[in-house]
């Protein structure tokens, strides 16, 4: 499993020259849950939104995450909203709450883990109750569930999730 959180941040190198192009920050979602793509940090604040999709990425590593070259860089300004953002943007996927069907919120997002080293598939999600809860119980991690909705101001999970939450429990104290 790969945590989002542990590759924000990492640099983007290029192996042919040997030099970043960028970082990531951030990762775009398709409708079947899949990273579609990461999207590097902008040179200038008025520069177009830049990625990469997910099959020019050679590898995701500890340090950096390495691409062929920087031909691979796209920009992405008109499709930018048919994906879901993870951490930034108006369909952003982070902070919104994670409610039952019958109306029970789990938490809500604060990561996501996908498979394997270059698995694309979102397979669960780190939830917080805020950071007093997080602290005296620790975080939750639900397993993505075959079915979601994913909406403006939640996700919507089947009942049966808030028994897989109980039975899955990420202690942050280690």
């Amino acid at each position: 499993m790969q945590k989002a959180k542990d590759i924000i941040g990492l640099p983007v190198i290029e192996i042919e020259k040997g030099e970043q192009t960028g970082s990531v920050k951030d990762f775009l979602l398709n409708d079947n849950w899949e990273i579609q793509a990461i999207v590097l940090e902008g040179k200038h604040w008025f520069s177009s939104t830049r990625i990469v999709e997910w099959e020019e990425i050679i590898s995701f590593g500890k340090d950096a995450v390495t691409i062929e070259n920087e031909k691979v860089i796209e920009h992405l300004d008109d499709v930018y909203n048919q994906f879901h953002p993870l951490y930034n943007g108006e369909k952003k996927i982070l902070g919104l709450p994670i409610l039952t069907v019958n109306g029970h919120e789990l938490g809500m997002v604060d990561d996501v883990y996908f498979g394997g080293k270059m698995g694309r598939k979102i397979i669960g999600y780190e939830l917080t109750d805020g950071l007093i809860s997080d602290i005296q119980d620790g975080r939750k991690w639900l397993r993505a569930p075959k079915q979601i909705t994913v909406g403006k101001d939640a996700i919507i999970v089947p009942v049966q999730s808030e028994q897989d939450l109980e039975n899955s429990w990420i202690n942050s104290k280690g």
